[in-house]
């Protein structure tokens, strides 16, 4: 591994462009984007005197050309921070600058509109205008400008030397607002300045948008014998599943462990230390006689019968993800040969995985301190006999508790030869640790969403999570996990399941479900967050037909079908929260402006895509709210900026309903008929 070195000096320049975003501690690691997605780029720029800066954001493509670059504007006067937007449109390791300039356009503009109707210096203003238009007009760019433009800027600058026409008509021809937005898609700088260029590492779609389904194939299929026993299902059986799945409109279904399972100090059900024969034990208590994490369960069938099931899913449209966890059974074939890789106690024994007062007696964990380089290139191997299966992502158990610098490695190992490959880091730890795992190479991550419960709380994490952390860690939105089943939902019953759906569906571009979601699985374990009978240590095959009366599983379907198609709710760093005045009733929108559209999606777009969203948090009463819509966000402003509040129409895709509102609508949200509209904004 290479160390660390220290940020290289470089001169402050001519024009000061500093705290550029999104940049991760100073460049070490590269931000995150994925092909159509906008990333907003941020610097802050200014100069000496009172002479006018704007700035540039430049992209650059993999082969170090320019690609494209945006304008930006100052978007906190006073403060001098400027923002612009840049879009890759292709996989691979991109990277992007901001460029500072005097700007003597706006300069001027100011200037002249402030002497000329004062009646002070006013044709020297103009022929100095004149002077500036005629430098517009002819430096090379004008090649490159529509015929519009070009046309609009060459009479401007005959007007501005015609001493006939009043001063008031050739300044006011000079500085409209068609003058303003030429030269802003191509201006005249001067003094121009870069920033230092910074990575941007481009992953394909599925690493910032898509929808996860989770299962245990074990249970698909499972049949329980007369004498109480059970016999497992398989590959086959739960390959019956799939189209249900993909009905749903989920991307991937993600396996947890399909490896076999210790018999040493196996776990009964409900993790009971009193195994009962027959119980099949937690697929994390991975290893055998039979093999370890490069083994497949006989009982679930053969290396054959796995690649058959992935490509079962490939024929749904569904990618295959797996449970990539890195620990053994007391019988993994790893414990005999490779001693050295776990800790030895005091006593002689191996020592087994805690968090005190848990006691995980089935599991011994890795201790990377010892022969290090040895599990790095076995894991390494593990991890590509799985890619050379079908697998083309990984849901990673507790990486947290594995060292920093072996994720690092592994990913890039992983990123040099197959960058398609997905790592999706379950760390339910702190900020820090979350946050690292992300600078350092993993795609996306779970967070903490499952337990925002409150108005207040849900505002916040969605800002938070859709602000500049952004452009590195990539939330994973999960109402619950086979370990997780929070308070809100035990509670909250049909409707409090509908509520946690919505809010994961559109507060992230990926979210994901556990298995028996559709089914309001809801009975905890006492005195636990999780359920009851769970499923980690026993069969579990469910009579999906339930699901029809509940209506859970169309709402799914609904969700993800209007997740794709709206860009709006494939996108994270372009969220707004909205105030009601309920707090029982959140409200938050998306929106991707026309130009942004992809072109295959919307051909001829000129409507921006707005999505609005206004959930009511309570799943037992109706709740009723005024919302104070920022109009701004919604692209409902006017733009001569008059206080008249413009009505528009919005579309809700859940209900089908239209309804035409202004800046204040009312909401009502009964939980028995309606948690959530999900609005389509539709200017007037």
């Amino acid at each position: 591994m290479t160390s660390p070195q220290p940020t290289p000096y470089r001169p402050i320049g001519r024009i000061p462009v500093l705290e550029v975003s999104p940049v991760v501690e100073g460049g070490r690691w590269p931000a995150k984007a994925t092909p159509g997605e906008v990333v907003p780029v941020e610097a802050t720029v200014f100069r000496e005197g009172h002479d006018a800066v704007n700035a540039t954001a430049v992209l650059f493509g993999p082969d170090r050309r320019v690609h494209s670059w945006a304008p930006m504007d100052d978007v906190a006067p006073g403060l001098d921070r400027f923002r612009g937007f840049l879009q890759p449109d292709a996989e691979g390791d991109w990277s992007f600058r901001v460029e500072a300039w005097s700007d003597p356009y706006a300069t001027w503009a100011h200037d002249a509109s402030i002497k000329v109707p004062a009646g002070q210096d006013v044709e020297l203003m103009l022929t100095e205008g004149a002077r500036l238009f005629v430098e517009i007009i002819t430096q090379r760019l004008q090649k490159r400008r529509s015929r519009a433009d070009a046309e609009l800027l060459a009479q401007v600058a005959a007007e501005l030397a015609d001493t006939t026409r009043p001063p008031e008509a050739r300044l006011a021809m000079a500085t409209q607002q068609a003058v303003r937005e030429a030269l802003r898609r191509i201006p005249l700088r001067q003094q121009m300045t870069p920033s230092a260029t910074y990575p941007l590492r481009v992953h394909r779609r599925l690493a910032l948008a898509g929808s996860w389904y989770e299962m245990f194939p074990r249970s698909e299929g499972a049949t329980q014998r007369r004498d109480g026993t059970w016999r497992s299902g398989t590959f086959v059986s739960a390959a019956k599943r799939l189209p249900a799945i993909a009905a749903m409109g989920f991307d991937v279904v993600y396996l947890t462990p399909i490896h076999p399972i210790g018999t040493t100090f196996r776990k009964g059900r409900n993790n009971t230390l009193d195994a009962q024969p027959g119980d099949p034990g937690s697929p994390y208590a991975i290893g055998s006689p039979e093999g370890g994490h490069d083994a497949i369960h006989p009982d679930l069938g053969t290396e054959r019968g796995f690649k058959a099931f992935v490509a079962e899913a490939h024929a749904n449209g569904l990618e295959v993800a797996l449970d990539l966890a890195l620990q053994c059974s007391p019988d993994h074939p790893w414990v005999t040969e490779h001693p050295e890789w776990f800790t030895v106690r005091a006593d002689g024994t191996i020592a087994y995985a805690e968090n005190p007062p848990k006691k995980y007696q089935d599991i011994y964990p890795l201790n990377f301190d010892r022969d290090p380089q040895g599990i790095y290139a076995e894991v390494l191997r593990v991890v590509r006999v799985w890619i050379d299966r079908g697998v083309t992502l990984f849901r990673v158990d507790n990486p947290h508790t594995k060292p920093l610098d072996f994720w690092e490695w592994l990913l890039a190992q992983v990123h040099a030869t197959n960058p398609e490959v997905i790592f999706l880091s379950e760390a339910f730890t702190k900020p820090a640790m979350m946050q690292t795992l992300a600078r350092i190479g993993f795609h996306q991550s779970y967070t903490y969403f499952t337990w925002r419960n409150t108005k207040e709380e849900v505002e916040e994490y969605l800002a938070e999570v859709g602000g500049e952390q952004g452009a590195v860690m990539r939330p994973s939105f999960w109402p619950t996990t086979h370990d997780i089943l929070p308070p809100y939902l035990q509670a909250g019953g049909v409707a409090g399941f509908a509520v946690r759906a919505v809010l994961a569906a559109t507060g992230s571009p990926t979210w994901g479900i556990y298995s028996g979601y559709e089914l309001v699985e809801n009975v905890p374990r006492p005195g636990v967050e999780e359920q009851i009978d769970n499923e980690k240590y026993e069969y579990k095959p469910r009579d999906w037909s339930r699901a029809d009366d509940l209506g859970i599983a169309m709402l799914l379907g609904r969700l993800n079908e209007v997740r794709r198609a709206h860009p709006a709710l494939q996108q994270l760093r372009n969220i707004t929260v909205h105030t009601t005045t309920n707090d029982q009733v959140v409200a938050f929108s998306r929106r991707v402006r026309a130009e942004h559209l992809p072109a295959a999606g919307r051909p001829g777009a000129t409507q921006d895509d707005v999505v609005l969203v206004v959930v009511n948090l309570d799943p037992h009463q109706a709740q009723e709210s005024t919302l104070l819509l920022d109009l701004e966000a919604l692209g409902l402003a006017r733009p001569d900026g008059t206080e008249d509040q413009p009505f528009f129409a919005v579309h809700d895709e859940l209900s089908g309903q239209t309804f035409g509102w202004g800046a204040h609508p009312y909401v009502r949200l009964d939980p028995q008929q309606q948690v959530a509209h999900v609005l389509r904004v539709d200017p007037a």
